[in-house]
């Protein structure tokens, strides 16, 4: 009997406790100040507003206000969180930004320095075509005379010219005349040049 006297007990304590947290949560009694020890426990603040005194009404707009002012002050915070990780990646996204423009800079100097290098070729390519037109107007003695001066790649280039233009006009070519003109060493060191590298 005295068991279940001390369980009844119990179970009313419990009860009235939990009474008085629900209706301190609805705000219509004021126990954060009674319930602060318990409050912390948890982590919670144990009061948001001035304590009433003995012949004051609990003011319930203050505490109205007071719990808006808290979920405004929560807002803002995460306001600044999220502000904070705006700005992070704002940087990120400059610096991605820096780093697209450098590659897209290179690329550029990489494109200009090839089109100078193709225009470089073509260039030479129009005056060894010059040259190798010069070169077929002549004398072959004449002609023979201005090759022995180049050098050897250069020569080899200029009969590769002259067969080329010689091929596409359909008459003959006289790059057998000028080897056969030209140093006999000379000539066998242009031949080879001219094998080794078609």
């Amino acid at each position: 009997m005295v068991g279940k006297v001390i369980a009844l007990l119990v179970l009313i304590v419990a009860l009235a406790a939990g009474g008085i947290v629900w209706f301190d949560y609805l705000h219509l009694i004021d126990a954060r100040t009674v319930l602060a020890p318990v409050y912390g426990l948890f982590g919670r603040e144990g009061r948001s507003q001035p304590r009433a005194g003995p012949d004051e009404l609990i003011n319930l707009d203050a505490e109205r206000f007071a719990i808006r002012l808290e979920a405004v002050d929560m807002r803002a915070r995460e306001l600044d969180t999220q502000e904070r990780d705006i700005d992070f990646r704002w940087v990120q996204l400059e610096q991605a930004a820096q780093e697209l423009e450098e590659r897209q800079r290179s690329l550029e100097d990489w494109e200009n320095s090839l089109r100078a290098v193709a225009l470089d070729a073509d260039n030479r390519d129009r005056n060894v075509e010059q040259n190798a037109r010069y070169l077929s107007g002549m004398p072959p003695a004449a002609a023979v005379g201005i090759i022995s001066e180049m050098d050897d790649q250069y020569i080899v280039d200029v009969f590769r010219m002259t067969e080329q233009i010689a091929r596409a006009e359909g008459s003959l070519s006289l790059v057998s005349v000028w080897l056969s003109m030209m140093d006999p060493s000379r000539a066998a060191e242009v031949q080879r040049r001219m094998v080794s590298n078609p």
